[in-house]
């Protein structure tokens, strides 16, 4: 459990520093679709091989699994990224981010309007506090006005990671996490350079250095660090994390990339949030953590009395997550 545990605070860890690490390139005139096809492409060529291996022969788990992979690398990889990207070049990388975690919120209310059926007590509290907490995040009434192109950017990115969670919910098991992280990672990949080429995303490369907190770095530095430390190393230790501590105990501890991500962007970019977003920060994440306990708990209240239910966006084993 300790080392599951330091293991997961470590993915967390390097999964914040894609937020600074993009925006030192996006500063020196990279476009983010540039930035999000250039990490996913050296990504998807890296893990291929411990892919592969994972497969151990068995492609018939691809043909099996091959819609999963397609939305995976289409929405919870591709959209996601390239939406909280565009957050991060008009927004601080934290704010971009807490507003990306808003897609468990997003869930409740989807569901309670579809269902017409009202979330327990304390879902209903969790997504009133994390609501609460977007008032805080935007701080409509400050000096430094938020950026509404941004926020937008942000949310979709959010409306993106809650399409991943309805799609885990009934995903099947058979497919081994890293496939699962490398064949996304491919699709991505391949989705972003059709884009490129077709002329629907704009591509602007640079090789101009980036800046770093008191460093000066050639462009690949920070493009090789949001490669493999924020997107390699960061997907392997959370699966390994999910492996030791179970999925649903790392998906909590993920939880810990705002606060990394913030910190991240305070010592290698100088962007802090004020203090009344940073208290928006804690509303959010701290509804987020509600409503997961309350889901977990009425899973375990259901299953102590026998009943199947359906799975559910947030109670699903979800051993890759879709963070950026």
């Amino acid at each position: 459990m300790a080392s599951g545990l330091g293991i997961a605070l470590f993915s967390s860890a390097v999964f914040g520093l894609s937020g600074s690490f993009a925006k030192s390139l996006l500063e020196t005139g990279w476009s983010p679709s540039a930035a999000v096809t250039a990490r996913l492409t050296g990504a998807a060529l890296i893990l291929a091989l411990p892919a592969v291996s994972a497969l151990k022969g068995r492609w018939h788990q691809l043909v099996d699994n091959w819609l999963t992979i397609v939305l995976f690398g289409l929405i919870g990889v591709a959209a996601c990224q390239l939406f909280y990207f565009n957050a991060v070049a008009r927004l601080s990388v934290g704010v971009a981010l807490l507003l990306e975690y808003l897609a468990p919120v997003i869930i409740v209310l989807w569901l309670w309007a579809a269902s017409r059926r009202r979330p327990r007590v304390l879902t209903a509290g969790g997504t009133l506090l994390s609501l609460a907490g977007l008032v805080l995040v935007l701080d409509l009434t400050g000096a430094v006005k938020v950026d509404l192109v941004g926020v937008l950017w942000g949310m979709a990115a959010a409306v993106c990671l809650a399409i991943y969670f309805f799609i885990t919910a009934r995903e099947n098991d058979t497919l081994p996490p890293i496939v699962l992280a490398s064949g996304g990672l491919m699709v991505g990949a391949a989705v972003m350079w059709l884009a490129a080429a077709t002329g629907l995303l704009p591509m602007a490369f640079n090789t101009a250095d980036t800046k770093l907190g008191p460093w000066t770095t050639p462009w690949w530095g920070s493009l090789a660090g949001l490669v493999v430390l924020a997107t390699v190393l960061a997907y392997t230790s959370g699966i390994m994390a999910a492996r030791a501590l179970g999925s649903k105990v790392a998906s909590f501890v993920s939880l810990t990339e705002v606060l990394f991500a913030v910190l991240w962007a305070w010592l290698l970019l100088g962007e802090l949030p004020g203090p009344v977003q940073l208290l928006g920060g804690v509303l959010i994440v701290g509804g987020v953590i509600l409503v997961r306990l309350d889901e977990l708990r009425a899973v375990a209240s259901d299953a102590a009395k026998g009943a199947q239910m359906p799975a559910s966006p947030l109670e699903h084993a979800n051993d890759v997550e879709p963070v950026p």
